[in-house]
């Protein structure tokens, strides 16, 4: 490994950076998994905690996230078992037998990896491995893993990597590797000598503080490239929701755009922003962005919160919803605590309940799903963004929402101050124009609570 220089910046011939300590980093986020040629042969555990209290339908639906989860990138499935667990372990989660029980699976199978759908202490993750012979991964590795391969811009591939480099500080001894040249350049499947952690855990400190500065500086020129919010003539409306939700596929059809939309987890990280319009012509900002998930990683909301500023912004979130999916009340519960952490108040912006996927659901489990709903059947639209269906009514209710904060007024416009009707049209909805006569013009207009300041310094004096 090349250390030539008094900075260590040589260039390997992997593509990655070398710096003093031995320490490399990729071009892009650091891998969990080693890239090979050939997938890794990968082994999933669920484990079941009694005391948890999960019910059955919740818990076959996280055995089939997590299922999905590792599905969703480049490995072989060799087999998903589900392990009841009494009592955690703090030394190894599991207990001694059961950690035998893997060990002889896992031989038997030949698995290079496994991943286990909770979040494990470095201690814990250590044992495991020492336990079972083989590399493990927990929930918030795998999260990560999808994100690194998932992340297209630049700003997307530093926010992953600094959520990567975050992760593993904790876990250093035995995560941060020195892997030959012949085994790939970088990954999970060694361990560095005792002498070098304190080289490394510089260097791991050195890189999150550039990484830091970086994405501050992407969201400073962000936030000046940005308009002040009430400068902005269109209100703005935000898309979030559960991970396969259905979002971008919502955002397609409401917009017209091709906005990638797989039945995949985690399809979208960037926010796309179209403009749409609503059934009087009156027009908004329609944002897509990132999925939530069940145990979203602390380190990921952090990086990515310059992003998920597109909904702290909004004047309308529309929180969609898979109701196809038995477990979709957890998820809606999930995604709330999220906003919640986003700091988003409900009683001052506004959150539209949007039922998706309600052509995959039955007649008759339709009928019931407001029974069982946590929310207010006038705060839902159900909807299909695969047929179409509802998206009118939910154009509908957008509109009538960004409405019900306005205020209509009356205001006088002197023919000298002709910017000042443009201003209106821009800025307000122009209700009614009347004829003007040899001085002046009258308009009535629907002024929005964003707006509202901005009328008042103009038109103070001209409101009748």
């Amino acid at each position: 490994m090349s250390t030539k220089g008094s900075r260590g910046n040589d260039k390997n011939p992997d593509g990655t950076s070398t710096v003093p300590g031995g320490v490399e980093f990729s071009r892009g986020p650091r891998a969990f998994i080693e890239r090979k040629r050939t997938a890794t042969r990968t082994f999933l555990i669920s484990p079941e905690v009694k005391s948890d209290n999960v019910s059955p339908a919740a818990a076959r639906a996280r055995f089939e996230e997590f299922s999905s989860l590792a599905r969703s990138i480049r490995l072989e499935i060799l087999g998903h078992e589900k392990v009841a667990v009494r009592t955690m372990k703090p030394a190894s989660f599991f207990g001694s037998g059961q950690v035998e029980q893997m060990a002889r699976t896992f031989a038997l199978k030949n698995v290079e990896l496994a991943l286990i759908d909770t979040a494990l202490t470095p201690v814990q993750q250590r044992n495991l491995e020492n336990g079972t012979g083989v590399k493990i991964l927990d929930r918030t590795a795998l999260i990560l893993e999808i994100f690194g391969e998932r992340a297209a811009t630049r700003e997307g591939v530093l926010q992953v990597e600094l959520a990567h480099l975050n992760y593993q500080r904790s876990r250093l001894v035995r995560s941060w590797t020195h892997l030959e040249r012949q085994r790939g350049g970088f990954g999970f499947l060694g361990g560095p000598g005792e002498t070098q952690i304190e080289a490394d855990r510089r260097q791991l400190r050195e890189r999150i503080s550039t990484l830091e500065k970086r994405i501050e500086k992407i969201r400073k020129t962000r936030a000046m490239q940005r308009k002040p919010r009430d400068m902005v003539p269109f209100p703005m409306v935000a898309l979030v929701g559960y991970t396969n939700a259905g979002k971008s596929s919502l955002f397609n059809r409401l917009t017209g755009s091709g906005v990638t939309a797989r039945d995949q987890l985690f399809a979208t990280l960037d926010t796309t922003v179209r403009k749409v319009d609503l059934p009087h012509k009156k027009r908004i900002i329609l944002s897509d962005t990132v999925g939530f998930i069940a145990d979203l990683p602390t380190e990921l909301i952090a990086a990515f919160r310059a992003t998920l500023e597109e909904v702290t912004l909004a004047d309308v979130i529309l929180h969609v919803r898979d109701v196809s999916n038995a477990n979709h009340e957890t998820q809606a519960r999930e995604v709330m605590g999220v906003l919640k952490g986003l700091g988003i108040n409900p009683d001052i912006t506004p959150i539209i309940e949007v039922w998706n996927k309600i052509d995959l659901v039955g007649e008759g489990e339709l009928e019931h799903l407001h029974d069982r709903s946590e929310t207010s059947p006038s705060d839902n639209v159900l909807v299909s963004a695969a047929t179409g269906q509802g998206i009118k009514e939910l154009l509908a209710k957008i509109e009538e929402t960004l409405a019900e904060g306005s205020r209509i007024l009356q205001v006088i416009v002197p023919h000298e101050n002709g910017q000042d009707a443009s201003w209106l049209y821009n800025f307000c909805e122009v209700l009614e124009q009347k004829d003007p006569d040899d001085e002046k013009t009258t308009y009535s207009v629907r002024v929005s609570p964003r707006h509202m300041d901005g009328f008042l310094k103009k038109f103070a004096g001209n409101i009748i």
